[in-house]
C-alpha cells in the first residue's frame, strides 16, 4: 500500500482545479462585478496581490468585448466568465455570443488614438497563451498563465544543487521570476492604456468647441476603465473662488450642492474641501469615518476611494474623486500615479478651455462696442441747422469706446431752434440705445410744444419705466431759442446750466435751471427759465465732461475756467466753427497726456458777420474726426 505524501509537498497537484463560473447580465456594471469576483477568488487561493490586477484587467477586457460586439437577439444572452486555478497555471475563460473573429497569431500594438484592438493586445501581453474557439452559437476565449515549470530541467536541478537550494526553493524562485515578468508586462500595458486615453483626448480637443466641452466626461470613462472604479465626481472651482461646483458626476446622487471653501482662519469640512484646501491627494474609507455629515456619504456607507486636487501653476482648479461603493478600492502605486496624471491633465485642459471661453467672450464684447459706436455716431446729427445770421457748431469726444453723451439740434421755422445736450448714465449698447430712443422722442415732442419743461416732462413719462427697470437715468438740458426776439427758454433735468452772454455785458453768465434727472421719479415736474441773449449772440450747452476734465496733476478744468474762456473768446467775427475748434484745442491742451475721465459733448451758438455763415457740404452728410479726436458735423 502506498502512503500519500504530505499535502504541502510542491510536487502534488489537485486532481481537479478549483473553479469559479459566473454568468452575468450584458452590461458594464456586471462586468465590473464579475472581474472583482474573479479577483477575490484568485486572492483566496493565494495568488499574490501584484498579479491580481493583471488577471482582473484581462477578464474585464474580454467581458467588455463580449457585451460590446453581440448583435441582435444575442445582445440579451448572458456571457459567462470562468476562472480555473491550479498551482501550475491559471486559466481564464469568457464565453460570448458574438459573431466571433479570427484570432491573429500575433496581435499588433494598436494606435494610441484608436478605440479598438487594445483589449486583445493587453491580454496577449499579460497571458502566456490565448485561444479563441469559435462555435455556431457561442465562442470561448481561453487565456492561460503558467505559474511554474511542469518539468524541472536538469539545469535547474544542477543549479539548485550547486547553490544548495532545495527543489521547492528553486520552483519558488522560478515562479517569482515569472510573476515579476507578468507584473512588468501588466505595468507596461497599463501605462500604454493611460497614454492612449490621454492622446485620444488631446486629438479630440482640437476638433471643435462642442467636443472640447465634453472632454472631461470622456476622460473619466477611460479613468473608470483603468482603475475599475464604479463612481466618480469632478468638481471645479467656482468663478468667485468660494466653492467647489460639480462639473460632471457618474451618478445623480453625486451632483449635490456646491461645497463652500473655508474662509481665512476656518478649518475645512469634508474630504473634498480638505483636499482642495491642502492641495494634497487623500485616500478615504467611509467605513472608518464617523462623520455623518461627510458629503461623499451620498455614495454609500462603505464607499472607498481617492480624492486628488486639480492644480495648475500652483493655483487650485478643482478636485476629482474616484472609488467604489463597497469594499477596498483596488489601487496600487501605479494606479495611484495614473489618477494623479489624469488630475493634472484635467487641470491643464480646464484652464485652457476657460482661456478659450474668455477669448470668445472678449471678441463678443469688442463686437458689441463696435455696434454701440456705430449707434453713437448715427445719433450725432450729420449736419446742424444754420439760420441766417447765426452759426451753430457741435463737438463730441468719448472717454472710452462708447460714451453716453450726445447732442441734437432741430430748426423750428426760420427763426427758432430747439437745442439739447444729454448724458445717459452708463456706457455701451444700453446707453446708446436709450440715447437713440430719447433723440427720436425729443423730435416728436418738439413738434407739439415749444416749452422745454413740457418736453422734459414728456420724456420722463415715456422713459421712466424702462430706465428704472435697469437702474439708469439721463441728465439733459433742453433750450428753445427765438433768434428774432433773442429770447431763450431752458429747462434742466439735473444737467449743467447753459452759459450765455446777456445784453449789454461781456461777462458770461450761467442760467440757473434745476430739475431731477429723467428716470428718477415718475411724475417729476420741470420748470422753464427765460433769459435774453446779448449781441453778439453767444450760447454754450455742454455736458459735465468739459468742466470735469483733469490734467496730469489732477486739477479740474472747472466751470469758472470754462466761463472765463468763453468771455475771452465770445467776440464779434468769430464763427461758431472757429469757437468750437478753439474750445476743443483748449480742453485737450489743459488735459495734456492725462487720460479722459468722462465723455464730452457741447453745442455752440453764435452770431455771425454778414457772409460768414458756413455753407453746407455739397457732397452730402459726413462725419469728420478733427483736433484731439473730437467728432464734428461736416458743416458746423
Amino acid at each position: 500500500m502506498l502512503t500519500a505524501p504530505p499535502t504541502n509537498s510542491p510536487l502534488l497537484q489537485p486532481a481537479r482545479p478549483a473553479t469559479l463560473r459566473l454568468a452575468f447580465p450584458p452590461d458594464p456594471a456586471s462586468v465590473r462585478a464579475v472581474s472583482g469576483a474573479i479577483r477575490s477568488f484568485l486572492a483566496e487561493h493565494g495568488v499574490p496581490e501584484k498579479e491580481l490586477f493583471s488577471y482582473e484587467l484581462c477578464i474585464a477586457e474580454a467581458s467588455t468585448n463580449a457585451i460590446t460586439y453581440a448583435q441582435g437577439r444575442a445582445r440579451l444572452l448572458q456571457p459567462v466568465a470562468e476562472a480555473l486555478f491550479t498551482p501550475d497555471q491559471i486559466e481564464l475563460r469568457v464565453t460570448d455570443h458574438t459573431p466571433g473573429f479570427v484570432l491573429p497569431e500575433k496581435i499588433p500594438q494598436p494606435s494610441p488614438l484608436s478605440d479598438g484592438g487594445r483589449g486583445l493586445f493587453i491580454i496577449q501581453s499579460v497571458m502566456d497563451e490565448i485561444r479563441y474557439l469559435r462555435g455556431t452559437k457561442e465562442n470561448i476565449l481561453i487565456m492561460r498563465k503558467r505559474r511554474r515549470a511542469n518539468q524541472a530541467s536538469a539545469a535547474v536541478r544542477e543549479g539548485a544543487a550547486a547553490s544548495g537550494l532545495t527543489l521547492e526553493e528553486s520552483h519558488r524562485q522560478l515562479n517569482e521570476s515569472k510573476s515579476d515578468r507578468a507584473s512588468l508586462a501588466g505595468e507596461l500595458s497599463f501605462r500604454s492604456e493611460t497614454l492612449s486615453a490621454i492622446f485620444r483626448c488631446c486629438a479630440e480637443l482640437g476638433r471643435s468647441d462642442e467636443v472640447a466641452e465634453g472632454f472631461g466626461k470622456r476622460l473619466l470613462v477611460d479613468l473608470f476603465h483603468l482603475t475599475t472604479a464604479d463612481w466618480c465626481v469632478l468638481r471645479l472651482l467656482s468663478a468667485d473662488n468660494r466653492s467647489l461646483v460639480v462639473a460632471t458626476a457618474s451618478e445623480l446622487e453625486l451632483a449635490f450642492e456646491p461645497l463652500p471653501l473655508p474662509l481665512a482662519g476656518e478649518s475645512p469640512h469634508g474630504i473634498e474641501v480638505t483636499v482642495a484646501a491642502t492641495k494634497t491627494a487623500t485616500r478615504f474609507d467611509l467605513r472608518e469615518d464617523s462623520d455623518r455629515t461627510e458629503p461623499l456619504r451620498a455614495i454609500g456607507r462603505e464607499a472607498t476611494g481617492l480624492v486628488c486636487p486639480l492644480v495648475f501653476g500652483g493655483a487650485l482648479v478643482g478636485t476629482i474623486a474616484v472609488g467604489r461603493r463597497g469594499g477596498d478600492f483596488p489601487l496600487g502605486k501605479l494606479q495611484d500615479e495614473v489618477v494623479r496624471v489624469f488630475a493634472e491633465f484635467l487641470a491643464i485642459q480646464t484652464v485652457n478651455l476657460r482661456h478659450h471661453k474668455e477669448e470668445v467672450r472678449q471678441r463678443v464684447f469688442t463686437r458689441e462696442l463696435e455696434i454701440a459706436q456705430e449707434i453713437q455716431h448715427l445719433l450725432l446729427p450729420r449736419t446742424l441747422p444754420q439760420l441766417e445770421g447765426f452759426g451753430l457748431a457741435g463737438g463730441w469726444q468719448s472717454a472710452r469706446e462708447v460714451g453716453g453723451d450726445f447732442y441734437d439740434a432741430l430748426a423750428v421755422g426760420e427763426q427758432s431752434l430747439f437745442l439739447m445736450v444729454a448724458d445717459v448714465m452708463g456706457k455701451g449698447v444700453p446707453a446708446a440705445l436709450f440715447a437713440a430712443t430719447m433723440r427720436g422722442l425729443l423730435r416728436g415732442l418738439a413738434a407739439r410744444s415749444d416749452d422745454p419743461a413740457k418736453i422734459l416732462h414728456g420724456l420722463n413719462r415715456l422713459l421712466f419705466a424702462e430706465l428704472s427697470a435697469v437702474n439708469m437715468f439721463i441728465t439733459a438740458q433742453v433750450v428753445h431759442v427765438d433768434l428774432q426776439t433773442r429770447l431763450m427758454t431752458a429747462a434742466s433735468a439735473g444737467h449743467c446750466p447753459p452759459l450765455y452772454v446777456p445784453p449789454g455785458h461781456h461777462t458770461v453768465l450761467a442760467l440757473s435751471t434745476q430739475g431731477l434727472p429723467i428716470g428718477v421719479l415718475p411724475d417729476t415736474v420741470y420748470h422753464s427759465v427765460t433769459a435774453r441773449l446779448g449781441e453778439p449772440c453767444t450760447l454754450l450747452l455742454h455736458t459735465d465732461g468739459l468742466t470735469d476734465t483733469r490734467n496730469a496733476t489732477g486739477k479740474q478744468f472747472g466751470q469758472k475756467r470754462l466761463m472765463g474762456w468763453l468771455s475771452a473768446n465770445a467776440i464779434a467775427g468769430h464763427t461758431a466753427a472757429a469757437l468750437r475748434d478753439r474750445l476743443a484745442t483748449e480742453l485737450n491742451r489743459f488735459r495734456g497726456n492725462a487720460a479722459m475721465d468722462d465723455d464730452q459733448a457741447f453745442l455752440l451758438l453764435t452770431e455771425a458777420h454778414v457772409g460768414a455763415a458756413l455753407a453746407t457740404n455739397s457732397r452730402g452728410p459726413k462725419l469728420q474726426f478733427q483736433r484731439g479726436s473730437f467728432l464734428f458735423p461736416a458743416n458746423s
